[in-house]
């Protein structure tokens, strides 16, 4: 439902009406928008007690009224910050637990009591997820109004920090769901937790002055420009400088302290300055994005130059809105802390917001909450949230669910996606007529090298090229709301010049998972989703760089320099920049490549951007290893299918697409399997994930529909096998992000090397005493061989140990665990360069030891049955192996509760009586790669009931959760087979 401006204001109500308003701790955003909304209300001869952690001014300055109470309590706490673009999102958990988990009982008495002693109408809440639950236990109606809600917001920080705080997130939505309907506002983020929803226009404070009453106060003239620097309570202590400001402006400075020193281009204002009036006398603002200054900055039409925050999950949503009426100009936090803001400021010059809806939905608001408590009713019979249930799917609020126990998931959760028909993932390509866009692929470029190969996603990603070129030579800007990254990709490259395109699928764990990094054999097939990568080289004098990158060459006055820009699509699903660029001598150091922790830092200085690494990081490996030198600019565009988080290795369909493209760019010949280790050092080395070869190598060198056979020491491939036609692998998403960049697999990564380092300690004690010091018998010791024991004393490689001289020799003398500290005192190291050992953490030893021992022997149990003869038994030993494999994934601490469920329900479905007929159907499943949530994958008969059968467990799995899970079907080549395409845009034949 949309409530619009009618022209009224808020009408006197016959009766006098007590509201309860509680308001968040996060920012005093929050509270200067309660003010518009309270404002009106108490206009209307209402009480408003306001209940908020934020100084009283905030209130009073606004509004002088005896009907104004304020409550100074403090019953959540936002997001804690780091610095000013910044949030501490394990600080943030931690922080509410302490807050509003630990002492929730007394909270709840507590309001409870006082709405029932100040006899309090309507609850409103602007967030506080404990107001609408007090608000329900003392019988009183609530209102939440709001453009984000806690429990999408906390559901990230609980995916990135770890399952300990989990529970909050599903305590938030409970106690959100007792609230009576949503008043929603603009850029709002997905708020499932919400049965029904009321839009309203945005809530923007008034103007008191005009913007020329401010200048004449502030003694500026009409023909200076002006800047308002806006970056809250916050301004970190950043160091401003005359020379970051353009001649001729002048910049206002909000929130700084009385110890900042600023240069005389740069006026502090003071604390209690009025920033809309403010803004309206701006040019433009630079700060970070937050409701306040969105909403005013579109309502005032002020240009905004912002950067982004780390880890604040509600600005994706207010930045696209901003963007969306052209209003917003993002500048990156190097330019911002190196004061290379110019280009910024002239770009937002020319920009014309064009936002012409209301700017009253305080007064709007004020008018629903007015009549809902007078007894009216706002919420519908139809339950809404279809597009908002999507969005929070496709953006990550995907949780573990407490063990044991499925929580109730209401009718809202689960059936608002099916009114609009909608399903997870990435889109698909709709193929009506391939050779239709075979011809259209071909009419607009030159091949010049390579083969599409009948692939619909490569001939798609080349009719997307064709689009840019399109879009760029037809004025460069004639769509109003293009997304920014598409704008950016359409001027990166130039049209007449040589265009090289990779291709590198993602891939589907079957067999060895983990056990990678010990030396396991793995089998693994490449999937039909992949990443595109399309590179073009130039002299630097050629290249067309964005104007903040060519300000930056200016600044240092040496003339063009090789430049490398990337855009990279699908940057609106996170909270990442679309667009990278440096200068490729940033990776030199007196004229040697930087080093890789190097490397690593310079990417980790801004989160947004850190993404780059995967793609920026293959040029310095190649200049690292190969001795490649770069000497002309480079310009990339990345587009992946492959869905992020999901386990079925999206940086290393990346890593290998890069590299290959850059590589059959500047004419280097790298193997495939050559060119997948040194994808490997880029993970391990400059992104920081501790991740074996396997991703790597079957994205390079993998085939389609067969399983790649390698050996992990460190990536021998043994071939390719077939897979039987009557047998077919599935991939089930369970929803739960993967990443193995994460704290659970680092640590049973740590806990199986510090396993090898304590076997081959034990080895070498038997080599060197008596047999009976160790309480072996001397003649068992002579049966088992020396040469055994010499062997494993030098042991590199875990699966190299048999699983009968494990349990013989080694069960038993490992311990279940072990603290860091003391592992490091006995033994020194564990012998792996990709993690480091936390002194104070304790590692599992056993578990993770045991499982690569085991899993390389079931690995080559499993490639032996497939070229077995066919039969059930074939087919029910291998789903054995692979529930196996599972379960041993569990006692490592690497299961999930989701992954769990979906192996369950592919047992329930095995053991149907109905299943035992002749066409019976799936016969085994199992977590995949780094485990932890991700993908499970399935093994069953290549038939139509087998097929019928993983739909039914989706969408079983979706009515147990609320999340519809995405299926991985099919398979495709990797890079190698693909090779690469050399293409040249055809010119436009002349018109008779």
């Amino acid at each position: 439902m949309r409530m619009e401006d009618d022209g009224d204001l808020v009408s006197a109500s016959t009766k006098h009406l007590v509201f309860a308003y509680y308001v968040t701790g996060h920012g005093f955003g929050h509270a200067t928008r309660v003010v518009e909304v309270v404002r009106h209300l108490i206009l209307a001869g209402h009480d408003v007690h306001v209940v908020t952690g934020a100084p009283e001014f905030v209130f009073t300055s606004e509004i002088q009224s005896p009907r104004l109470f304020i409550r100074k309590v403090l019953l959540d706490c936002g997001a804690v910050q780091a610095d000013a673009l910044t949030v501490d999102r394990l600080a943030s958990l931690e922080k509410y637990s302490e807050t509003a988990v630990l002492p929730r009982a007394s909270i709840l008495e507590t309001e409870i009591e006082w709405l029932n002693t100040i006899k309090a109408d309507l609850v409103v809440s602007d967030v506080v997820p404990v107001a609408c639950r007090a608000a329900a236990d003392a019988g009183i109606r609530s209102v939440c109004v709001t453009n984000f809600s806690w429990d999408f917001i906390y559901a990230e920080y609980v995916m990135a920090t770890g399952k300990n705080h989990r529970s909050i997130v599903w305590q938030i939505a409970e106690d959100y769901s007792h609230c009576e309907f949503l008043i929603r506002l603009p850029g709002y983020c997905p708020m499932p937790a919400f049965r029904d929803v009321i839009d309203v226009p945005l809530v923007v404070r008034r103007l008191h002055k005009s913007g020329v009453e401010v200048r004449k106060e502030l003694g500026i003239e009409d023909d200076v420009k002006l800047l308002i620097f806006n970056f809250g309570g916050q301004p970190a202590g950043w160091k401003l400088k005359d020379e970051y400001l353009p001649s001729g402006w002048l910049c206002l400075v909000c929130g700084a302290s009385d110890k900042d020193e600023l240069p005389p281009n740069f006026i502090k204002l003071a604390k209690d300055a009025y920033t809309p009036d403010v803004m309206a006398a701006s040019d433009c603002m630079l700060g970070k994005i937050g409701y306040g200054t969105v909403s005013e900055a579109l309502a005032y039409k002020l240009p905004f130059v912002f950067v982004r925050r780390d880890y604040f999950n509600e600005e994706p949503f207010l930045r696209n809105m901003l963007e969306y009426y052209q209003g917003g100009v993002e500048m990156i936090r190097r330019d911002l802390l190196t004061g290379h803001w110019t280009p910024y400021l002239e770009r937002a010059l020319s920009l014309k917001p064009c936002y012409e809806g209301g700017i009253n939905g305080g007064e709007v608001a004020a008018r629903i909450l007015q009549d809902t408590a007078v007894g009216k009713s706002y919420a519908s019979d139809k339950f809404s949230g279809a597009r908002r249930l999507r969005d929070a799917i496709v953006l990550g609020y995907q949780l573990q669910r407490v063990p044991g126990r499925d929580i109730c998931i209401p009718d809202w959760y689960a059936n608002a996606e099916n009114e609009l028909g909608l399903r997870t993932g990435l889109p698909s390509v709709e193929m009506n007529d391939k050779s239709s866009l075979m011809n259209s692929c071909t009419e607009d470029f030159e091949i010049l090298h390579g083969d599409l190969q009948g692939l619909s996603d490569t001939m798609s990603f080349l009719k997307s090229l064709a689009d840019l070129n399109a879009a760029y030579e037809s004025g460069k800007n004639t769509e109003k709301h293009r997304m920014r990254e598409r704008m950016a990709a359409a001027g990166l490259f130039n049209w007449e010049e040589e265009i090289f395109v990779a291709r590198a699928p993602g891939r589907l764990d079957v067999m060895g998972g983990i056990a990678d990094y010990s030396g396991s054999l793995v089998l693994q097939m490449p999937i039909r989703e992949a990443c595109h990568v399309a590179v073009q080289i130039n002299h630097p004098s050629k290249q067309r760089l964005w104007k903040h990158t060519l300000a930056r060459q200016h600044a240092k006055v040496q003339g063009p320099t090789p430049v490398l820009q990337i855009v990279s699509y699908g940057s609106e699903l996170s909270n990442r920049g679309p667009t990278f660029d440096m200068d490729l001598s940033d990776f030199m150091d007196e004229g040697q490549p930087i080093s890789y922790e190097k490397a690593k830092r310079y990417f980790s200085q801004d989160p947004s951007q850190k993404w780059a690494a995967y793609v920026a990081g293959t040029i310095l490996v190649l200049m690292t290893e190969l001795g490649v030198q770069f000497e002309n600019s480079i310009s990339l565009l990345v587009s992946s299918a492959v869905p992020e988080g999901k386990g079925v290795s999206s940086s290393a369909s990346v890593e290998v697409a890069s590299m290959s493209a850059i590589a059959a760019a500047h004419g280097l010949n790298i193997s495939s399997r050559d060119l997948a280790l040194l994808c490997q050092k880029v993970e391990n080395h400059i992104v920081g994930a501790p991740c074996g070869v396997m991703d790597q190598m079957t994205s390079a060198c993998g085939e389609a529909n067969k399983l790649l056979a390698m050996v992990c020491q460190p990536a021998e491939v043994l071939g390719l096998v077939e897979i039987p036609s009557h047998i077919r692998f599935w991939g089930i998403d369970s929803g739960i992000r993967h990443s193995v960049g994460g704290a659970d697999y680092g640590s049973v990564r740590i806990g199986t090397f510090m396993g090898r380092k304590m076997i081959k300690s034990i080895a070498s004690a038997m080599l060197g005493e008596s047999p009976s010091a160790n309480g072996i018998n001397h003649d068992e010791l002579e049966e088992d061989g020396f040469e055994l024991l010499q062997a494993e004393a030098s042991l590199d490689y875990l699966c190299n140990l048999l699983p009968h001289r494990y349990e013989a020799l080694y069960s038993k003398m490992l311990p279940e665990s072990m603290l860091g500290e003391t592992f490091l005192e006995k033994y020194a190291d564990h012998n792996d360069l990709v993690t480091v050992i936390d002194h104070k953490q304790t590692y599992g030893v056993r578990a993770p030891t045991r499982h690569p021992i085991y899993e390389n022997f079931r690995v080559k149990a499993f490639k032996a049955l497939l070229t077995s003869a066919t039969s059930d038994e074939q087919l029910t030993a291998l789903g054995e192996l692979t529930y196996q494999c599972h379960y041993s994934y569990s006692a490592c601490g690497l299961g999930s509760d989701g992954t769990d469920r979906l192996v369950q329900l592919v047992q329930e479905m095995q053991n149907r009586k109905s299943s035992t007929l002749e066409d019976g159907t799936l016969y085994g499943a199992k977590i995949t790669g780094g485990g932890s949530g991700g993908t499970v994958c399935v093994i069953g008969r290549n038939s139509l009931c087998s097929s019928q059968q993983i739909l039914e467990i989706q969408w079983r799995y979706k009515n147990a959760t609320g999340y519809l899970p995405f299926l991985f079907e099919g398979s495709s080549p990797g890079a190698g087979k693909f090779g690469f395409l050399k293409i040249r845009r055809r010119r436009s034949s002349p018109k008779d």
